[in-house]
């Protein structure tokens, strides 16, 4: 399984980005899908989760209100649209994938079944 990330890039203060993560996989509208970050010298962070359908999303407090997952099985990605970003927010995002667990199940054990290449997302002051 390929899950491939895009969108990252380099960001003021304030500004918005919307990464995407594409597998095609005839299972991928049966997968919940995450977001988590890195930063350097930092672990790993949840940061947002949607469930298979849609119906169901969750975040960290550190975005809620600011980003909002999204995805369209049609087209086998997922999105993360991320506004008023942060130097905080400074990161490599990686997008993953779960075959069992719910959007709430993602986002309180953060064990995937699918990891893809990170992107980076840098916001500067």
């Amino acid at each position: 399984v390929q899950l491939q990330a895009s969108g990252g890039g380099l960001v003021q203060t304030g500004g918005s980005l919307r990464l995407s993560c594409t597998a095609y996989e005839r299972t991928f509208n049966m997968w919940s899908l995450g977001w988590f970050r890195q930063a350097p010298g930092k672990e790993r962070e949840f940061v947002a989760a949607i469930a298979w359908s849609g119906g169901s999303t969750y975040y960290s407090d550190s975005v809620k209100g600011r980003f909002t997952i999204s995805r369209d099985n049609a087209k086998y990605t997922g999105n993360l649209q991320m506004n008023s970003l942060k130097p905080a927010d400074s990161a490599v995002y990686y997008c993953a994938a779960s075959n069992w667990l719910s959007a709430q199940g993602i986002a309180q054990t953060r064990t995937m079944d699918y990891w893809g290449k990170g992107t980076q997302v840098t916001v500067s002051s």
